[in-house]
């Protein structure tokens, strides 16, 4: 035991992971995430009841590991969002951007959005409040969807349920709060459940972005935001390639505040505050 810790952790144990997680997701882990990558899989020892990360390793190797390798996926996946973050993109989004698509579109009467990274469901229910809040007057005529997709299957199951504690709602003002949220009481005091038109508008995927995309049709907004920075260049290029394929002319990409396309792809062009648009 290295370190006081329960299971030793060699420079290969770490190294090896690191290849099982490049070679299984796409995600470039950093020396920095060595105690975090420890910390998860160190339950997943627990549960299995195994030695040493050795032995791990060569679990997930082995075939017909699926089911693990679906665990140790949702172990080594960083999660972190809430409603409405990075507000700016939802002004553009209904200020900027509908507007635009309600002219371009106004023959097919079609919107499709893609939150690519969807985590526990807060981004893509944020999108679903503001088309409702922009579009309320025509939904009825519109064909309108959101797909959300994420490679972690334990969160997509939270996002699906649309179930949050009040204080993951902090961002969400009072108003939004009373229309687009149902506030649970006696056992489900401190609960808060969005409300089923919104449900209906999203459709939750679990999607590996480094495997097959199924998806035929082209979206007029994609929602990739704070994915990017676990991907080395190389990968993020090949992404962003295949996300310009899927775009409509008019569309645009949305990226964490923290990521940048420059020396990445020549496929989009800087519209706004980590906002792009497909270069025709």
């Amino acid at each position: 035991m290295a370190h006081g810790r329960e299971f030793s952790f060699s420079d290969r144990d770490f190294n090896n992971i690191r290849q099982l997680v490049s070679r299984h997701t796409g995600i470039s882990l950093s020396e920095a995430k060595r105690d975090m990558v420890y910390s998860r899989l160190a339950r997943r020892l627990r549960r299995l009841e195994l030695d040493n990360f050795k032995q791990y390793c060569q679990l997930l190797e082995n075939e017909g590991a699926d089911e693990e390798l679906g665990h140790f996926t949702n172990a080594v996946t960083t999660n972190l969002t809430s409603f409405f973050r990075e507000a700016h993109h939802f002004d553009y989004l209904g200020k900027k951007l509908l507007p635009e698509l309600l002219k371009i579109r106004a023959d097919e009467r079609r919107l499709r959005i893609w939150c690519a990274g969807c985590s526990t469901g807060e981004e893509a229910y944020s999108v679903a409040i503001t088309l409702q809040e922009n579009l309320s007057h025509m939904m009825s005529g519109w064909d309108i969807k959101i797909l959300a997709t994420d490679l972690d299957t334990n969160v997509l199951d939270t996002a699906r349920r649309g179930v949050y504690a009040e204080d993951r709602l902090k961002n969400v003002n009072d108003r939004r709060q009373r229309r687009w949220f149902k506030r649970g009481r006696k056992e489900n005091a401190g609960l808060m459940q969005v409300k089923s038109e919104l449900q209906k508008m999203i459709i939750f995927k679990q999607l590996n972005l480094m495997h097959d995309w199924p998806m035929k049709g082209l979206f007029d907004a994609i929602f990739c935001r704070n994915v990017i920075i676990y991907f080395d260049k190389p990968t993020q290029s090949v992404l962003m390639g295949r996300y310009a394929e899927l775009m409509a002319d008019h569309g645009r990409l949305f990226l964490g505040h923290s990521e940048t396309l420059y020396r990445v792809t020549d496929c989009f062009k800087l519209m706004g505050q980590t906002v792009y648009e497909k270069t025709v």
